[in-house]
């Protein structure tokens, strides 16, 4: 049952109500005007409906709507983590009263991060779309004029080299594994554990990756194909056994029958990528094979893909390609997970990206030209409103879960984003207002 968005006032609370409407706030108050509105609440609401099937008018109450958008908001507005959302609101009675949760208990950052998913990707981008209304609506955006650009955002991975993602292999099967082991029968399952021979085989791959010499080159193939060796095998008992539990011949305790089913899902998920990465590594490490097509650069982030943008301190960068478009007054019109560089095929005649490198005769001259100079100068106005996306908002790596987690962590920036540029442009209006009276 979705909570209410009108409660009673407690008596407790009338102790702090006065010192809490004492305590001001230059950001939080104008957004508390901003998330009032009826059209964004109810894009809350419809989110809090999808966690089951009656979920809008039967069961316990569940956070109210107008609380959720206010947490969300907050959250991306500071650049907070879940665990620090919690403390800071149980801590805070700014942040109590700016969330509407005044006494009430705060739930836990688990709960927080559960129904933060509810949004999903579509429901971020509704909300999106509303804030973009609304800074139409009050004068804030025109859409006269437009500019984009691409920019990398990181996934959450560990830096993906062949040994540590055949170690991660080995960690997630081998978990499975154990986890069906122990839900059936006293010796139904035996499970071998590899991690502490995997560590060593990484630990010596590392080792000889830093010396150049044939010795080295001989002992690194040497560690990766005991590494590559150990993941085959158990990529091979994985295998078998979810065929036994498919044919029934491997029977779970009935009171163990979820987790096994559980455990078998997680299986059948990675035990393709853990076969994808020993194919690349056997391919890169003995046959010589660098680009290997389709390459998986993390077991848990597989949408990852691998993005070289010229960088001299950060030549390869791991993570998604995302499109901004801003208009007026540093507001964000439009955000998209692009999958290459699509300028030219959506039908754009000028295009103003520089090239790199040294430059073909016909590439200098156009570069020369006053349009594309002029174009040029516009467009990296955008640099500063991606720096702070990035370094202001939190976009500079998406912390959710999966391909549908890193869209909606880049649009609950990019609305944090919006709602702060319509704040400070009222701000920016009244004091102009003050002046000239």
């Amino acid at each position: 049952m979705i909570g209410h968005t009108t409660r009673q006032a407690s008596l407790f609370y009338f102790a702090f109500a006065k010192e809490a409407a004492a305590i001001t706030d230059d950001l939080l108050d104008p957004l508390d005007e901003l998330l009032n509105d009826r059209s964004l609440i109810d894009l809350a609401s419809q989110a809090l409906a999808k966690r089951s099937t009656r979920s809008a008018d039967f069961g316990r109450p569940s956070i109210a709507p107008d609380r959720l958008l206010r947490c969300l908001t907050l959250k991306h507005v500071k650049g907070w983590s879940f665990r620090q959302l919690e403390r800071e609101l149980r801590a805070s009675l700014l942040y109590r009263r700016f969330t509407r949760f005044y006494e009430d208990p705060i739930p836990d950052f688990s709960s927080f991060s559960r129904t933060f998913g509810l949004f999903g990707k579509d429901g971020t981008a509704g909300v999106h779309a509303r804030v973009v209304q609304i800074a139409q609506e009050q004068s804030v955006a025109q859409g006269q004029r437009l500019r984009t650009d691409t920019t990398a955002v990181e996934t959450n991975i560990h830096y993906p080299t062949d040994s540590s993602l055949l170690a991660d292999g080995i960690r997630v099967l081998t978990r499975g594994l154990k986890r069906i082991s122990a839900a059936c029968e006293a010796g139904a399952l035996k499970v071998v554990d590899h991690q502490r021979a995997a560590k060593r085989r990484v630990l010596e791959i590392c080792r000889a990756a830093k010396t150049l010499s044939d010795a080295g080159r001989e002992k690194l193939k040497q560690s990766y194909g005991k590494l590559i060796a150990l993941t085959r095998g158990l990529s091979r008992q994985t295998t078998k056994v979810l065929e036994e539990l498919k044919a029934g011949k491997l029977v779970a305790r009935a009171d163990m029958l979820l987790a096994v089913l559980q455990a078998e899902a997680q299986l059948r998920h990675f035990l393709p990528l853990t076969e994808k990465v020993i194919a690349q590594a056997q391919a890169r490490i003995f046959e010589g094979q660098t680009h290997y097509p389709d390459k998986i650069l993390s077991l848990f982030e597989e949408h990852t893909v691998v993005i070289r943008k010229g960088k001299a301190h950060k030549p390869n960068e791991f993570g998604r390609l995302v499109r901004i478009d801003e208009v007026e007054n540093g507001i964000v019109s439009n955000y998209h997970i692009a999958l290459n560089n699509i300028a030219q095929e959506l039908g754009v005649k000028r295009t103003v990206l520089p090239g790199r490198g040294r430059l073909s005769k016909e590439r200098a001259v156009r570069q020369k030209e006053r349009w594309f100079r002029r174009g040029q100068g516009w467009r990296a106005g955008i640099e500063a409103r991606i720096s702070t996306l990035k370094h202001r908002f939190g976009m500079l790596r998406a912390h959710y879960k999966g391909e549908v987690g890193f869209e909606r962590y880049v649009g609950s920036c990019v609305v944090a984003q919006n709602l702060v540029a319509i704040v400070r442009n009222k701000k920016a209006k009244t004091k102009e207002l003050c002046r000239s009276g």
